[in-house]
């Protein structure tokens, strides 16, 4: 594929740019050209295609249907116990049908390239499919179908808790040993883009986790850290420290890591994840949901993301609002993640995520040469303004136009797919109810 876009502004990595013209090289951007005259296709706002770096995407199917109050205190663990009560009787074709839907709802709202954290391996009695690879490959069928970056992340599960905790029967469907774990990951790579992903601290104990560290050698590496207060009084209880803290002093966490959540951090532990050069990787629409906690971003110097995690809702925008005002909520002050260096708070967040992001899914990010031709198109003639709304005050679908690798996904807000998708969509979410 052979083309041009131009766009009257475009979010460089150095800032707003005007009359950009970006050359397009068989789905890589080959040039990028500022004050140019117009030529190809002419666009208005051109953003840089925000990575995903923390989906399951099989979970958008419970979407809206865990939001009822039973006995007790409702939190994390509960939530999670309805969750594998129906992640349990999803077969392939299910797990494919779901993740077009996200992906397509994803697309619409922004994300231009996806880390699927997956781990629903097995047939629901948790033997393994004659292909080990059977629903990782129907994640890579979505993608294809539906103009999806896609980087899979599968994920190593063998125990339920601290110290090799035998796993737990609703588990069934996660577990793997290390030796079909490797063919696992083999099977992957030939499906698409691969990292690792040991589940959590609680999930592996210290030689699978040695194990998986020489397996992703420099691969994105992503892990489940500290979501919840009782995973670190866990942790305390199994070693006397913070779980941060210990994967810090017993791994080689570097650059190619990513610390999902990582909500209950103490100052020390975020001087530390920045020191690493690690990426933080906060999904703040399902920390809200599940009352996570709100990560401690003023005692946080490095690098983060942006990632929609369980899929309650979908949508960039949704996802830098909630984690600018957690932060205005929990330090009761406004425009907390602005910098000296971009003062809009819409662009330093947009910025600061697509950097992160990218880091974490092992690319190359933003509207740079040699960079994947993934661009978010948005309407206006203010460009920082626009993005402000964007984040802030648009109460209809922002976005315009997506292309993926090149590929125009997205036109006037609405992808090619999205009917079709829908419909076998509810038509899955009706059979799980039922």
């Amino acid at each position: 594929m052979v083309r041009d876009l131009f766009f009257r502004h475009a979010l460089l990595p150095g800032g707003w740019a005007e009359n950009v013209r970006l050359g397009i090289r068989a789905g890589i951007i080959s040039g990028v050209e500022k004050d140019a005259p117009p030529h190809g296709e002419v666009g208005g706002i051109a953003l840089p295609g925000m990575p995903n770096l923390h989906s399951h995407s099989f979970q958008r199917a419970l979407a809206g249907l865990t939001e009822h109050r039973g006995e007790g205190r409702e939190n994390f663990w509960t939530w999670r116990d309805l969750m594998y009560r129906f992640a349990v009787r999803m077969d392939p074709e299910d797990i494919e049908a779901v993740a077009a839907q996200a992906f397509v709802e994803m697309l619409e709202g922004g994300f231009c390239a996806v880390a699927e954290f997956h781990y629903l391996h097995h047939a629901p009695d948790g033997k393994p499919y004659d292909d080990i690879g059977e629903t990782a490959a129907r994640l890579g069928a979505a993608a294809a179908a539906t103009g999806m970056d896609l980087t899979l992340l599968p994920v190593f599960y063998a125990h339920a808790g601290f110290g090799g905790t035998p796993p737990a029967t609703a588990q069934r469907r996660f577990i793997n040993d290390l030796d079909s774990y490797a063919r696992l990951h083999e099977r992957c790579r030939q499906i698409a883009n691969t990292g690792v992903a040991p589940h959590s601290l609680r999930a592996v104990t210290p030689e699978e986790l040695r194990a998986l560290i020489t397996i992703a050698g420099a691969a994105p590496l992503h892990i489940h850290i500290a979501e919840q207060m009782a995973e670190v009084e866990d942790c305390v209880a199994w070693s006397g420290q913070r779980p941060v803290d210990w994967l810090l002093r017993h791994s080689p966490v570097a650059a190619n890591w990513c610390l999902v959540h990582a909500t209950h951090v103490t100052p020390a532990e975020c001087a530390g994840m920045a020191a690493s050069g690690a990426v933080v990787g906060l999904c703040p629409l399902t920390e809200a949901n599940l009352g996570d906690g709100i990560f401690p971003m003023q005692d946080f110097s490095g690098k983060y993301g942006i990632g929609s995690d369980s899929n309650v809702l979908i949508g960039v925008a949704e996802e830098l609002r909630m984690l600018e005002y957690s932060q205005r909520l929990g330090q009761r002050r406004r425009n907390v993640m602005a910098t000296v260096a971009a003062r809009s708070t819409a662009t330093a967040m947009f910025q600061g995520a697509v950097g992160g992001g990218a880091q974490a899914l092992g690319a190359i990010g933003g509207l740079v040469a040699g960079a994947p031709a993934n661009i978010v198109a948005l309407a206006g003639d203010d460009p920082d303004i626009a993005l402000a709304q964007f984040v802030f005050a648009t109460r209809a679908p922002a976005v315009k136009d997506v292309w993926v690798r090149g590929r125009h996904c997205v036109r006037d807000g609405r992808h090619e797919l999205a009917e079709r998708s829908r419909k076998r969509f509810d038509a899955v979410v009706r059979k799980l109810r039922a």
